[in-house]
């Protein structure tokens, strides 16, 4: 009895051994959840055929296509972005995000960098203002839990400004333009493109910052495995050209 009782165990032990073999260890099969903002052109926006286009999304697609992973890309706006990537809802988000030391502490990992920008303050065109002391004592508007942010809060003792904070850029734009607020932080090449597209603001010269590289985040060290993949495929794609054919496309030479 004890025989067979041995045997049937080698036998169970077996078939699981075997039944690992069989599967793929780098989850190259499933499908990611890549959590992304809706409202931040050039990186991702709606274009006037109503797709979801831009840096971010083009890039992605590039990466999973030389990776060779499906993923499903999910436009929900920054801070819910990151609220679905905190509560295991989305596995990863591609959102501008800025590598900071900061966000490291919290709790964001983040891959390699695919995109360096600095932030400016920018106002109504034709406003004159040309420098932060001519903000002093006035409202300025930011979109929430981004870099821009940050920049203005690191500026907001030393000139004496108010900060108001918003949840997208079109409606802080928006703020500027219509007069509730006199200037307004952002990451620098989103205001050009949004300036080239006709808002009405102007970017105040000598007012940008080191600025930072965009990364891949995660929150959860679980999700690695997807950091290294988008991160060999940059790499390829930085190497094969197909990365500068993307910024071109939508930031020129």
């Amino acid at each position: 009895m004890k025989r067979i009782l041995a045997l049937t165990l080698v036998m169970v032990l077996a078939l699981g051994l075997f039944a690992g073999c069989g599967k793929s260890s780098d989850n190259k099969d499933k499908k990611w959840i890549v959590a992304t903002d809706t409202v931040f052109k050039p990186f991702e926006y709606t274009d006037k055929d109503n797709n979801f286009v831009g840096i971010d999304v083009d890039i992605m697609a590039a990466v999973a296509k030389d990776q060779g992973f499906e993923y499903e890309l999910k436009s929900l706006g920054w801070d819910s972005a990151i609220a679905a990537c905190q509560a295991n809802q989305a596995d990863a988000m591609i959102a501008g995000a800025s590598i900071t030391d900061e966000r490291k502490e919290s709790g964001w990992i983040f891959s390699d960098g695919y995109f360096n920008a600095t932030q400016s303050m920018a106002v109504k065109a034709g406003s004159g203002i040309k420098s932060f002391n001519d903000v002093k004592g006035k409202k300025i508007a930011v979109k929430n839990g981004t870099e821009g942010a940050s920049y203005a809060e690191s500026l907001k003792k030393k000139y004496d400004f108010k900060i108001t904070k918003f949840e997208d850029s079109p409606t802080m734009y928006q703020a500027v333009e219509g007069g509730q607020c006199v200037a307004c932080f952002e990451d620098t090449p989103i205001m050009q493109a949004s300036i080239k597209d006709g808002q009405e603001l102007e970017v105040v010269k000598s007012t940008e910052n080191k600025g930072s590289d965009y990364g891949v985040a995660v929150f959860n060290k679980n999700k690695q495995e997807f950091l290294d993949m988008f991160n060999k495929g940059l790499a390829n794609i930085k190497k094969n050209g197909t990365y500068d054919k993307i910024i071109e496309k939508y930031l020129g030479k």
